[in-house]
């Protein structure tokens, strides 16, 4: 059957005058008796389509004067050019209903219900999501998350990395126990993985540079803008590298998607109300950089209770990064902060050679990583330290035992970098099929 013309080609001027078959969906209709006016959907924008029944006869104008919102349409027609809103309209010649939608069961999502949601997301809109994926908002939000995605992928591919797949079912944590999410495995205790990191360390010294985009888990219950049980995961891991070095290339990826997104979807940002000069600056500037203890000095000057060798959790980070211009790097965790991979500073073994980025305008961490504890006796040590069975971690034990290096890698939140690009109230606003503490439907 395919589909050979487009709507955003229409829009685009590319068939003035032609001839054209459109497919798609209803999106809004009004009109009289003799003229109807449809306008039409489909993935790449939305155009009005003027139906007379002379033109069409009286069984196809009844037909499609009748179809209610979200019907799926196939019009023919001509393109003309018109000074009215979409600066392009279609004579119909002829049409037909393909995909009618049932009068007792009209389409649930209508303006006041998208209207109360107030760019945000109402109960409704999330049980009603399979539908509400089809509002031009939610289209949005998918087509920049699919440039985010790409962006990465060229970043990554771009310096030669090679692209490698870890396993979701694994023995053991990698974030700590409290957030694991525990299944059975064939008379087994197995849980869903919370990073690709130990096995990319695993593939490391094999392919030395490497990176992956999968789901990753965690049990958390908490109900921040921010945080999904499920959630897309961009993980690097590059031997023979420095916490320094890292963040470079944690730096590089995000300018690189900031500016993909200026070139690939500035109509899509400017639709959801994005200054696009605000990305620009995300795109063109250097991420400064504080040490953990400017951080704890900064927070406690703005009246924040916090200690040091406390983790800085989101209610923190928002305070932290609420007058930032660009993201900004923290660094230098206290040791007694971070699980067992990551190295001590030699310099300062109080410290670990760590980082996390942080996003402007409360959206908090985007990316963490750093260097790993590399050789047998340090991760020994950190393991003991932190009182962690050695058993499940053997594997990851071996592979110092072997010939390791220095190395390091990071872990970057795909939605979370697609909810702060894009401004979204929640970051439910910017995947899909969300996943959180209360909600496993639709």
């Amino acid at each position: 059957m395919g589909k050979q013309h487009w709507i955003g080609d229409v829009r685009a001027g590319a068939h003035d005058g032609a001839q054209v078959e459109l497919k798609g969906w209803v999106h809004r209709t009004r009109g009289s008796n003799k003229i109807w006016f449809m306008v039409l959907r489909d993935s790449t924008g939305v155009v009005q389509c003027v139906i007379k029944r002379e033109s069409v006869g009286d069984d196809a104008f009844e037909a499609l004067r009748t179809a209610l919102i979200e019907s799926s349409i196939i019009l023919r027609g001509t393109v003309e050019p018109t000074e009215r809103e979409h600066g392009h309209e279609v004579q119909v010649s002829s049409g037909e209903v393909v995909g009618p939608v049932n009068p007792d069961r009209p389409f649930p999502i209508t303006e006041s219900s998208m209207a109360e949601a107030d760019g945000g997301e109402t109960e409704f809109l999330l049980d009603n999501r399979h539908l509400y994926l089809r509002t031009g908002r939610m289209t949005t939000m998918l087509k920049l998350r699919s440039t985010v995605f790409g962006a990465i992928h060229s970043y990554f591919r771009e310096l030669d990395f090679i692209e490698y797949q870890a396993p979701n079912f694994v023995a053991g944590a990698v974030e700590g126990g409290s957030t694991l999410f525990e299944v059975p495995y064939f008379g087994r205790k197995a849980y869903l993985t919370q990073s690709w990191q130990l096995y990319a360390e695993a593939a490391m010294p094999a392919l030395e540079r490497l990176y992956t985009m999968a789901p990753s888990f965690r049990a958390e219950k908490s109900r921040t803008r921010r945080h999904l049980t499920e959630f897309w995961h961009a993980e690097m891991e590059v031997a023979w590298a420095s916490n320094a070095e890292i963040m470079e290339y944690g730096e590089g990826v995000v300018r690189h998607i900031a500016k993909t997104l200026l070139d690939e979807r500035s109509d899509e940002l400017s639709e959801l109300g994005r200054d696009l000069e605000l990305i620009s600056r995300y795109a063109d500037n250097a991420y400064p950089r504080m040490r953990y203890d400017e951080a704890i000095e900064t927070l406690q000057s703005k009246g924040v209770t916090v200690e040091w060798g406390q983790d800085l959790d989101y209610s923190k980070e928002k305070v932290l990064t609420a007058d930032f211009d660009v993201p900004h790097f923290v660094t230098h965790y206290p040791r007694i902060t971070k699980p067992f991979y990551h190295r001590p500073d030699p310099k300062e073994p109080k410290y670990v050679l760590c980082h996390d980025l942080l996003a402007p305008d409360g959206y908090g961490e985007i990316l963490g990583g750093g260097e790993r504890t590399w050789s047998e006796k340090e991760i020994l040590e950190r393991i003991d330290e932190e009182g962690t069975p050695r058993e499940p971690y053997e594997f990851y034990i071996d592979i110092r035992r072997y010939g390791g290096v220095p190395h390091g890698g990071f872990g970057l939140g795909v939605d979370r970098v697609c909810a702060w690009l894009s401004g979204a109230n929640h970051i439910r606003e910017v995947i899909p099929f969300p996943r959180d503490s209360r909600r496993v439907t639709p």
